[in-house]
Parts: structure tokens; sequence; C-alpha cells
């Protein structure tokens, strides 16, 4: 999934590499692959301030979950052979030379099987050994998404393959000016298929999400499996088709804001950094449940666990430090924290103030049969022709 594209988001981390201290001897090093705008800069200088020992500290932001997914890849390719007695050597940077693996990268959770599966990643062991004081401040739900077999399925006996440390939603956003017409304002998934919304409508262009929300509307789960066994869901998703105007992952929020659609359904990280300037926008997660997301430290093969990986994720986890990612992230914590309303700019409450009746109908799209996955994809193709 090429989700949560930060188009219009605000980058919270504005310096690629954070270097601190100075040493005779070889310094120790944290380096960090992020998702960029998902951790503040002021959080990373307040980790190193606490820190007993000097260290270098190289946190680079990179654009999208999916980058961060192939650059994972990329460190476990076989280095291109060289002629290093040739022509080669003259080359100041060849392609066999590649970006040495970061300690820890974000992963988006969605992601997680797949890196699981082509063995980018390696278990945090220790979270096994729960050697991290804020493991058990997670709620069991964080702990079960990441808990995981050596396929990458979810299994209470597997291991520990990611972190969480900020998360949100898929949600509902409209123009409050344009549906003033229609005399409603959409509450939940049904509402996309009123009238007055016939190619009005942009939906994200991911099978998961659009199927997902059908069968949220016919009252299933986001992870069906037996898509065939659904009366009437592709019907129903024939008629939403015909209010869509498009779809798209990326390009969704512009045609809102200008007009030409009314109303959206896409990812919180996108939504919430703009409802702010464009007060014409309101956004809703939908009554009956929705999808959600998380950001994951995840750490690729390879690379030798040490201390400061394990202090930083700690550190993330701290309620105060959770909290300071969450309000300055415009995101969800999976940690409890002392956030208000108050604490929240209006616009966004609807997304960062969930009621809790709505979470617990709401559900982490969680990996599919291969048989299952290619039915999502054929009738998602069928619908949109």
């Amino acid at each position: 999934m090429d989700r949560r594209s930060f188009l219009l988001g605000t980058s919270t981390l504005t310096i690629s590499q954070l270097l601190f201290g100075c040493s005779g001897n070889k310094q120790t090093q944290l380096k960090v692959q992020l998702l960029k705008g998902s951790i503040p800069g002021q959080v990373v200088n307040e980790f190193h301030k606490g820190l007993q020992q000097q260290v270098e500290l190289k946190f680079a932001p990179v654009e999208q979950i999916q980058d961060l997914f192939k650059q994972l890849q990329n460190w476990q390719q076989k280095p291109i052979a060289t002629d290093k007695q040739g022509w080669r050597r003259f080359i100041p940077f060849s392609q066999a030379e590649k970006t040495p693996p970061a300690d820890l990268v974000t992963l988006g959770d969605y992601w997680l099987k797949a890196a699981i599966e082509q063995k980018l990643i390696q278990p945090l062991q220790q979270l096994q050994g729960n050697q991290l004081k804020q493991w058990s401040s997670l709620d069991e739900k964080w702990k079960k998404l990441v808990t995981r077999n050596d396929q990458g399925n979810l299994d209470a006996q597997g291991k520990v393959w990611g972190a969480p440390y900020r998360w949100g939603t898929t949600a509902i956003v409209y123009n409050r000016d344009k549906l003033q017409e229609l005399g409603w304002t959409p509450t939940d998934w049904s509402d996309l298929w009123r009238d007055g919304l016939k190619g009005r409508i942009s939906l994200l262009n991911q099978s998961r999400e659009v199927i997902g929300l059908a069968l949220k509307k016919l009252g299933k789960s986001y992870n069906t499996e037996n898509l065939d066994q659904v009366p009437d869901l592709e019907k129903e998703l024939q008629i939403l088709n015909q209010q869509v105007k498009f779809y798209s992952s990326i390009n969704y929020l512009e045609p809102l804001i200008m007009g030409d659609t009314w109303v959206a359904v896409g990812w919180s990280s996108d939504i919430l950094p703009i409802l702010g300037r464009y007060p014409q926008l309101v956004a809703v997660i939908p009554q009956s449940g929705t999808a959600i997301w998380a950001d994951l430290w995840v750490s690729p093969v390879g690379i030798t666990t040490n201390n400061l990986s394990e202090q930083w994720i700690d550190f993330c986890w701290q309620p105060s430090i959770a909290e300071q990612i969450s309000l300055l992230t415009k995101s969800n914590s999976p940690i409890s924290t002392n956030i208000t309303a108050s604490d929240i700019q209006k616009p966004l409450r609807n997304l960062l103030q969930s009621d809790s009746s709505v979470l617990d109908k709401s559900e982490f799209l969680l990996p599919l049969s291969p048989s299952a996955t290619k039915e999502y994809e054929s009738l998602f193709a069928k619908i949109k022709v």
C-alpha cells in the first residue's frame, strides 16, 4: 500500500542528521530511518539530553512508508560484483555501495507480514525478554498486532516483530459548505450511498479499504475471507462506484479543497494536517467502525541489537513523550496519555478524541490468505470498470 503520502503533511523533523558529542574512540551510533513527520525534532533532542554517554544520532526522514519498505529490500540484496582492479575503481560511488542499514526503521503494520516473509526484518528480542519498561503499558491489542509467526501471521506463541509508536484511522472528510444544500452530513459508511453524492466522492485506490467499508456497511469485518459468501456485496460496490468521481491514494484531498468533490475517504495522517487550514472541511470516524493503521519501529535483518535501540523505543513509550508525539504529529498514541479535548484544536477532535465504542468496532487490516487477496483485487478491478 502506498499509504499516507504526506503531500499535504507538515514535517516536524526538519533535520536529516543529528550529531551530538565527539570522542577520540569510535563513537556509539543510533541510526534511524523514519517516516517524515512522524516524530517531532524536539523529541529527538530530549532523548539525546537524557543519554548518559556521548552518542551520534542519525535520524533520516523518508517521504513514504513504501520507500522505507523498498529500503529494507535493498539492504538485503547482494551487492553487484565490481572489478575493483579495473576501470570501476575510478567511479566514486558504484552501484555496489549501499547505504548501511539503519538500526531502526518505521514500517506500517500493513507491511509487516511481507517484511517478515521476505526476511527483511528480525524480531525485537528485547521485547521477548520483557526488557522494555513500557511494554507492559501497551494494551493487549497492540501486543497482539505485532506478535507473529515466521510467515507474518498473528500468533500468540510467535515473536514480537515491531513496536507501535503512533496510530490513526481511515475517515470520512467532507466539504461542509457543499453539503449544506443536501441538508445532512455523513456519520457512517452508509451515507456514501445517499442521494446527492453521485460523482461527488473520491475513494482510496485500495481494494482492502473500499471493499472493507462496504463490508462494514453490511455488518461484516474488514478481514472477511470469502467475499462470494457475502450477499449483495458486489451489487453494493457497483452502486457505490456510481457515486465515485475518482479513486486515488495520493491526490484525493486537493479536489475536496477546491470543491470538485464533496466527500472523500482517506487516512487521518493525511487529513488532520489540513483541517485547521480549511475550516470548510470536517472529518468523522464512521459510527459502525473503521480501519486502523499503526506506525511501528522494526529492526532490519543483520543489525546487531544495541541498547540505544531499546532505549529509543522505551523513550517513545513514556507517557509524557507519547503525548508529545501524539499532539505534535496529529496522531493517536498506543500508550495512555493525559491528553484532554482542550489540548486539541477543535477541528481535530473528531479524529483524535474518538468514541471508545466506535474504536471497539474498528479493525486492523490483517493478512489474508493468497486466494482471498486475489479475490479482493479481482472484485475491486471489476467494479471500477
